[in-house]
């Protein structure tokens, strides 16, 4: 029996569900109609393209509209979605609601859907004659993506999955055999905690931009072979290369600073699979863009050229593949789980594959040659062999990241990389050599012939020069201990005086080669800011005990490397007094306050400041620590809680259990009962009691004293350790042949007193004192790490993106 379920609000997602079928006919319309209007060369070729254009802009209406659905889910809290329920929550502020979008492998791919349309949108008015054959390409790409989303089955198989699933669709459970399920569904599964940091906002949609305009270059290059254009295409490909290079670079980038300030892995580089997938076509696409400008200048090396251009976002693809398909398994922490979709992803790598082989295949023949041998002293020689390196590295890359794609082809069981750091850097260090030198002498070199004297007396006055700033650089950062460190250190710092060189050059009116430079200098700086950064962090929370009394701390972090800090306890950490003062907490998250007090040897404080780093407790994760960082010009700190009590101890702090029944005393421990005289001291917890003194004449509130009453008050001074005085007079009364006494506190010191007896025969006075358990005393773990010079890092990726930027620009006026 059907059942009417009660509160869902099932009509955005009728309507986004819509959009992402007419998106995907229209594309898919769009796509025959480009291809027709390219084939054909006669009337009709109009008519298609007019088609092509019409199904173009409805398919770039229903991706806005399956966007607009999906973030009115999101945003509402629907959680009779599936996908707003596993990714969002009602706690997330907004902008990490809009962080939520695009968490999901389905809300990654709109996203690549939404910028490839936008890219297509450009296409349509700017290709001019290259718009049908370019368009063609971007449409079959816009189908298989918009495919992803369908989430329907064909002949038993899934096709795509769909971001407006229900969750009683999605999730089993005897929950939903009831009308009312969304009344036990009062909140959403949350963000994962990793992701919550404002990069994250910003990282995912910039890396996808950059793999949706990667699509470009590929249909220029695709098209110019298939249309036997073969040299017109590389002039309008070489500007949208570079674009698409400074937007991946960016994204990778913002990636590195995530990982750096949010991920927990200590360092902005981690070569986790996923980073790796990441860069691998940005390498490639690099390299290409070199072939393309020797092959434009010189007329070689036309295949590679070709090559690169469209393997790099067949490369795109395959990373695709290694982050949904679920290949990665546990060997990257950030990957996607497996939808079901293993199949088409790598059905998506092997038609742009195909088309790729196929095309340079068909082609082969034709392709442009020059039957003129190269000349070594030629700057497109040189572009070409560090164009090679670049493509050699990527190799290795691929290799190792690819080692669970072999294990699951061919059945065995090769493991990956124990350490990946200590890998990847024993085979990238050395091509990062070459590279960093080639782009420096490739500077001195002129297309087609240098003049030889001329080169070699500029390469020798910057090597000069170069081996003087790296000694510098070298005695300065502490870099000298290791060969490899010492000689990347001079090829960065040989790259940046010879781009300095042809830099200043520009200032004399040689502009054409300045955003290479500026490129080059920033990716030297680069090079250095991760060398030094890498080579020489370290930990300054360094714990001489080696031992952390948390239970289980062992298995997830080094105890000698962090600290167990009490509340209020000063702990000396190097030149730091370190202090952990207390704690917020804000939604999910508490902000742990540590101040930081540097003094010099006077014992004058030189520098204070308080950090405050977050964790969050998930019950899938554990402990999630987000570091707060100290920023210098020449070094950062960074410290992080590795360890802390629940949130629910902060969270219940003070809170009392309702209960019937209230007794003044609750709360206390059993009381002491002590015989005391004038002047006796009695010491508790915290402090010292005095019994100063015996008032005869005592009055109670509201309780009149009769002459035949006797009212006795005992006169208490209470010391406590804080160097604080309080008094209290807890009163003895006789009235009315009944015997009474009114207890008084002192609620600083958590006591109370009760003067109970009068023992004239004894002369003593009888004293109850009450005292309240002792806190449980506040404390964490944290870690401080120190980076030295990780500036040069951030700095050379800003002047790297600079140079791209102004090498658009003069490709563009090239264009024009």
């Amino acid at each position: 029996m059907d059942i009417n379920y009660i509160g869902e609000s099932l009509l955005p997602g009728k309507l986004g569900q819509f959009f992402i079928v007419l998106s995907f006919g229209a594309a898919l319309l769009s796509f025959i109609s480009y291809l027709c209007a390219t084939i054909n060369k006669d009337e009709s070729s109009a008519a298609w393209k007019k088609i092509g254009r019409i199904s173009f802009w409805v398919n770039l209406v229903s991706v806005l509209g399956i966007g607009s659905c999906l973030y009115y889910i999101i945003y509402n809290h629907l959680f009779e979605y599936h996908y707003a329920w596993a990714h969002s929550s009602t706690k997330l502020p907004v902008h990490y609601i809009i962080s939520s979008f695009w968490e999901g492998q389905e809300g990654s791919f709109w996203l690549w859907m939404f910028w490839q349309a936008l890219l297509g949108a450009i296409l349509v008015f700017k290709a001019k004659s290259w718009e049908t054959s370019v368009m063609t390409t971007v449409m079959l790409c816009q189908v298989i993506l918009a495919s992803m989303l369908l989430g329907i089955e064909v002949f038993g198989e899934r096709v795509g999955s769909s971001p407006f699933i229900l969750l009683r669709d999605a999730i089993d459970g005897p929950v939903f055999s009831r009308p009312d399920y969304l009344k036990m569904v009062v909140d959403g599964r949350g963000l994962n905690p990793l992701l919550q940091n404002y990069w994250m906002t910003i990282h995912p949609p910039t890396l996808f931009l950059g793999f949706a305009s990667m699509i470009v270059p590929f249909a220029y290059g695709f098209a110019g072979l298939w249309q036997r254009r073969y040299n017109e295409w590389i002039k309008p490909a070489l500007p949208w290369s570079l674009f698409a290079v400074m937007i991946l670079g960016a994204g990778i980038i913002m990636g590195s600073f995530w990982a750096y300030e949010a991920l927990n892995f200590g360092g902005f580089w981690a070569w986790d699979p996923v980073e790796n997938a990441s860069i691998i076509p940005w390498f490639t696409l690099i390299a290409a863009v070199h072939v393309l400008i020797a092959y434009k200048s010189s007329g070689h090396s036309y295949f590679t050229a070709s090559l690169l251009v469209m393997i790099s976002f067949v490369l795109v693809i395959y990373a695709s593949f290694l982050t949904r398909s679920g290949i990665l398994g546990e060997t990257s922490v950030h990957s996607f789980t497996d939808l079901g979709m293993f199949w088409q992803l790598v059905l998506f790598n092997l038609i742009f594959f195909g088309l790729m082989v196929w095309v340079l295949i068909a082609r082969w023949k034709e392709l442009p040659i020059t039957k003129k041998d190269e000349e070594t002293y030629s700057r497109e020689f040189w572009l070409f062999i560090g164009s090679m390196v670049l493509l050699v590295a990527c190799v290795q890359i691929i290799a190792s990241t690819s080692i669970p794609v072999f294990n699951a082809v061919f059945g065995t069981k090769v493991a990956p990389p124990a350490d990946p750091i200590a890998h990847y850097n024993k085979w990238q260090v050395p091509f990062a050599v070459v590279i960093a030198i080639l782009s420096a002498i490739a500077q001195f070199m002129k297309f087609k012939k240098t003049n030889v004297k001329a080169f070699y007396r500029s390469l020798l006055s910057s090597a000069i020069v170069a081996i003087i700033v790296t000694a510098i650089v070298l005695y300065v950062t502490g870099v000298h201990t290791n060969f490899m460190y010492i000689l990347l250190t001079f090829a960065a710092v040989f790259s940046i005086v010879t781009n300095a060189k042809v830099l200043g050059d520009a200032f004399k009116g040689k502009w054409r080669l300045a955003g290479s430079a500026v490129a080059h200098i920033g990716f030297a700086l680069l090079l250095i800011g991760a060398l030094v950064a890498a080579a020489t962090e370290r930990v300054i929370s360094k714990n001489s005990s080696g031992v952390i009394a948390v239970e289980g701390f062992d298995e997830v972090e080094t105890p000698g490397d962090n600290l167990f800090m009490y509340i209020d306890e000063p702990i000396q950490m190097g030149d730091y007094t370190i202090t952990y003062v207390g704690d917020s907490v804000k939604g999910v998250d508490v902000y742990y306050k540590v101040n930081y007090v540097r003094k010099d040897e006077d014992g004058n404080v030189k520098e204070r400041f308080q950090l405050t780093p977050r964790a969050q407790q998930n019950p899938d994760m554990g402990l999630v620590g987000t570091p707060s960082t100290r920023h210098y010009l020449t070094k950062d700190i960074y410290t992080i809680v590795t360890a802390a009590p629940k949130i629910e101890a902060l969270l219940n702090e003070g809170s009392h259990e309702d209960h019937e029944g209230h007794s003044p005393y609750e709360g206390y421990e059993e009381p002491a009962t002590y015989e005391v005289n004038i002047g006796d001291t009695l010491r508790y917890r915290s402090g010292y009691i005095v019994v100063k003194e015996v008032n005869r004449n005592a009055t109670i509130q509201n309780i009149p004293v009769a002459d035949e009453d006797i009212a006795v008050g005992m006169t208490l001074e209470v010391y406590g350790n804080n160097d604080q005085q309080y008094t209290a007079e807890p009163i003895y009364l006789i009235k009315d042949g009944r015997v009474y006494d009114f207890a008084k506190d002192v609620n600083e010191q958590g006591l109370k007193f009760r003067f109970t007896n009068i023992k004239p025969d004894e002369n003593k006075l009888e004293l109850m004192v009450y005292q309240r358990p002792p806190e449980e005393r506040k404390w964490i773990v944290m870690k401080a790490i120190e980076f030295p010079y990780i500036n040069f890092f951030w700095a050379g990726t800003i002047i790297m993106t600079i140079g791209f930027i102004m090498s658009i620009f003069r490709r563009n006026r090239e264009i024009k």
